[in-house]
C-alpha cells in the first residue's frame, strides 16, 4: 500500500504539471523520465505532449524501442515521440570523457529541445531528476539548470523508490525496470568514448541479458571486461558452464579478459575514482 505522504507528493506534482500548459518531457526509456510522462499526460493531456528522445551511440538500442514503447502507453501518438538525434560523440569535451562528460551530452540534447519547444509552441521542458538526485555527481543537472529545464519530480521531492512504488500501485509495466545509464557511463573517466567502445558493451549487455540477467553492468577496461552483477547472481556464472561460454562471447567482442567484480552491482561505481564513495 502507498503510503499517505508519498501519495500527496503525488498530488502536488499532479496540481504543479497541470499549471503547465504545453510540455516536452525528455524521455530516456528509464523508470523516472517515463513516470514523469505519464503524470504530464495525466495533468495536461496527451494532446498538450511531447516526449523527446536523444538519440546517439551511447543509447543502446533496446532502450531506444522500450522509450518509444512507454510514450505510446501513456497515450502519446507516433507524431508526438521526437527522435533528436545528437552529435555529443565528436565533441571532444564529450569524447574526452572528463568527470562532467554528461554536462557536454545534456547541454546538446537540451539546446536541441529548446528550439523545438520554440517551433511546437511548448513553454517548459521537463526531464526525470528526483530527490534520489540530489548529492550524486550530476552534471548533466547543471546542464538542465542553464536551460531552464523543470524537474517536476524532484521538485515535489519524490525519490526513486517512491516513484518505483507508484509505478507498481499504478500498474505501469516499467515500475520494476532496472536502474538503467547511458553506456558511456561503462567507459572510465579519461579512457576516450568511442563508437567501437559503446558499442561493444551495448553488445556484451545483451547478450548476458539473454541468458536472463535484469540489472547488470559491463564495465570497459580497453582489453578487459568487468561484469558488475546483484552479489546474489554472481553464483549463477560460475556455474553450469556460463563462465565459459560469457568468456568466449565477450572475447568475440574484443575483450581479452572478463572479471566479475566482486563488490557487485553499483550505480554509477564509476565515481570511486572521484571520491570515496560510488553514489552517483
Amino acid at each position: 500500500m502507498t503510503s499517505a505522504s508519498t501519495l500527496d507528493k503525488y498530488h502536488q506534482l499532479l496540481a504543479l504539471v497541470a499549471s503547465f500548459k504545453r510540455v516536452i518531457v525528455a524521455l530516456s526509456g528509464g523508470l523516472d523520465s517515463s513516470f514523469l510522462l505519464c503524470s504530464v499526460v495525466k495533468g495536461i493531456g496527451a494532446e498538450n505532449t511531447l516526449a523527446a528522445i536523444g538519440v546517439s551511440p551511447s543509447l543502446a538500442s533496446t532502450e531506444l524501442e522500450d522509450a518509444k514503447s512507454v510514450a505510446l502507453d501513456c497515450g502519446l501518438r507516433s507524431e508526438q515521440i521526437m527522435l533528436i538525434s545528437t552529435e555529443e560523440i565528436g565533441d571532444v569535451n564529450y569524447s574526452s570523457n572528463p568527470p562532467n562528460r554528461c554536462f557536454f551530452c545534456k547541454s546538446e540534447l537540451y539546446h536541441k529541445l529548446n528550439a523545438l519547444a520554440t517551433e511546437r509552441n511548448h513553454e517548459v521542458i521537463c526531464d526525470g531528476a528526483n530527490a534520489s538526485d540530489i548529492g550524486d555527481h550530476r552534471p548533466g543537472m547543471k546542464a538542465a539548470a542553464e536551460n531552464k529545464v523543470r524537474s517536476p519530480l524532484l521538485e515535489v521531492g519524490l525519490n526513486k523508490d517512491e516513484i518505483r512504488e507508484l509505478a507498481k500501485e499504478f500498474g505501469l509495466r516499467f515500475w520494476d525496470k532496472p536502474q538503467s545509464a547511458c553506456l558511456s557511463s561503462r567507459i572510465p573517466y579519461g579512457s576516450p568514448v568511442t563508437i567501437e567502445k559503446l558499442r561493444q558493451i551495448e553488445d556484451a549487455e545483451a547478450y548476458l541479458k539473454s541468458l536472463g540477467f535484469r540489472q547488470l553492468r559491463v564495465r570497459h577496461h580497453d582489453q578487459l571486461a568487468r561484469i558488475e552483477l546483484p552479489v546474489e547472481e554472481m553464483i549463477r556464472i560460475i556455474g553450469n558452464g556460463t563462465r565459459d561460454t560469457i568468456a568466449a562471447k565477450f572475447r568475440e567482442l574484443g575483450f581479452l579478459f572478463t572479471t566479475i567484480d566482486l563488490g557487485g552491482f553499483k550505480s554509477g561505481s564509476m565515481n570511486i575514482m572521484l571520491k570515496g564513495d560510488t553514489n552517483e
